[in-house]
């Protein structure tokens, strides 16, 4: 039988939705049937399928599954865990030709969603347009296929650890998993680092009781903070709902940003691999740029998107790329997906090649401030057009603008940023400067440009 899609539940780089208002089980099965007439098309049909520790991912898994099955599939189930072992059972398990993360990630309890990767890429976009296109059509392959369990955990812990050397950090680190998927990882992962570990929230409780697994907001690394001044750690590290993403506080507690954490992550890679391209996304901060620059690495700017930065480090052959956001690609020594705890590991390695102290690397940073992300509400059929607008406008005043994704405009200043976002109806606005009267000017900028086509910054968009 054909089957819509919710229409809001189609996102850019993955499905998503509230639970029993735009996404349900039904979702699930047509993902599954559809996803499978997809993956025969290239003659492929082993499926691995992860799912997260909420409430709602039990019933999607078997709804999924059974999608899979009766389209001709094979579905490996993974388990209960976070998206990046997910990833790397269709990496690295022999025979399996893609992968169906159920997961709703940072988002609140009530939601939850599918992440997919296929032979080896990511699925977004366009794909996942047409996985809607086959289940309204309702035309999906026939078949008998097999659902089998496989336990991958400890060969994923296996492979976090491969390149580690123990004898070359003792460090005392905290460890947040804010009751995500990631804790029961991280656990085995601290039993076999040398050095103390202590760690917060590893029980997967999908009602996020302690704090809302998002390292992105300081608010959500409080209680980090707090354990690393307590206990006179060296750092901490935090992971978000299904591990894909980090963030870290250095011995002072202070916030060691997603760009900051790839500039350090960056500087052994370069030392391996000289003049490779280091790719960031467009919110990054130009001390990344410049730093990789530095040290004799080609920075590339790209699109803000875990899809559009996996694909441009496939396309480009660099080694590394991350996000603002936290999401960290390791192709040097990895698979070039965005996994938080091999982030964290090379993170470890970094800080212990670099001097041995994350505090002296965030000393050492230059002096730059800038605001938060600035998310805030438009209309969806506007979000595009007012981009379009403005860059149309700067392009009529000679300004220096970076459109790889939105406008990026350099000033004596320093640069700020308008983008739409991809994936809620919102436009983001950033800036950085060397003060705050070169920062307030250039929000006035910003806020000129908004006026102009009819806009203001209003009150910030929740996420």
């Amino acid at each position: 039988m054909p089957h819509s899609f919710h229409p809001t539940s189609l996102r850019e780089y993955d499905i998503r939705g509230i639970v029993g208002e735009t996404l349900g089980e039904d979702d699930a099965y047509a993902l599954g049937r559809a996803f499978a007439t997809r993956a025969a098309r290239e003659g492929l049909r082993r499926v691995a399928v992860g799912r997260d520790g909420r409430a709602s991912s039990p019933g999607l898994e078997a709804a999924l599954v059974r999608g899979l099955t009766e389209g001709g599939a094979d579905a490996v189930r993974v388990g209960l865990g976070p998206t990046p072992m997910l990833y790397y059972a269709a990496a690295a398990v022999p025979g399996i030709d893609g992968g169906i993360m159920i997961t709703g990630s940072h988002n609140p309890a009530n939601y939850n969603g599918f992440k997919i990767v296929l032979a080896g890429r990511a699925f977004f976009g366009e794909e996942i347009k047409e996985i809607g296109r086959i289940a309204a059509s309702g035309d999906w392959s026939e078949g008998r296929g097999e659902a089998t369990d496989i336990d991958v955990m400890d060969a994923y812990v296996d492979r976090l650890l491969q390149d580690f050397d123990a004898s070359q950090s003792n460090f005392r680190i905290g460890w947040d998993a804010g009751n995500g998927a990631a804790g029961p990882v991280v656990e085995r992962l601290v039993a076999r680092l040398p050095g103390e570990h202590r760690t917060l929230y590893t029980d997967v409780d999908s009602a996020f009781p302690n704090h809302h697994p998002d390292p992105t907001e300081p608010k959500n690394l409080l209680d980090l903070q707090k354990l690393v001044a307590d206990e006179g750690l060296d750092f901490g590290i935090a992971f978000d709902g299904d591990g894909d993403r980090i963030g870290a506080v250095d011995g002072l507690g202070r916030i060691v940003w997603g760009d900051q954490l790839l500039a350090i992550l960056a500087e052994p890679v370069l030392a391996d691999v000289p003049g490779a391209t280091i790719i960031a996304d467009v919110k990054a901060s130009q001390a990344l740029f410049d730093r990789v620059a530095e040290l004799g690495g080609k920075p590339l700017m790209w699109k803000t998107g875990h899809s559009h930065i996996k694909n441009k480090l496939k396309e480009t052959g660099a080694p590394l790329a991350g996000e603002m956001s936290g999401h960290i690609f390791f192709a040097h020594q990895y698979y070039g997906f965005d996994d938080a705890l091999y982030s964290a590991v090379r993170l470890i390695r970094a800080i212990a090649c670099l001097g041995g102290s994350l505090t002296a690397l965030k000393d050492r940073m230059p002096a730059v401030i800038n605001t938060p992300e600035l998310r805030f509400q438009v209309d969806e059929s506007r979000k595009f057009a007012v981009v379009d607008e403005v860059l149309d406008r700067l392009r009529a005043s000679g300004a220096a603008v970076d459109r790889t994704d939105g406008a990026r405009v350099n000033t004596a200043d320093g640069w700020w940023l308008l983008r739409a976002s991809n994936t809620q109806d919102v436009l983001v606005a950033r800036a950085e400067a060397r003060d705050e009267a070169g920062l307030d000017r250039l929000m006035a900028q910003v806020d000129e440009q908004l006026a102009a086509s009819g806009l203001q910054r209003g009150e910030p968009a929740g996420h």
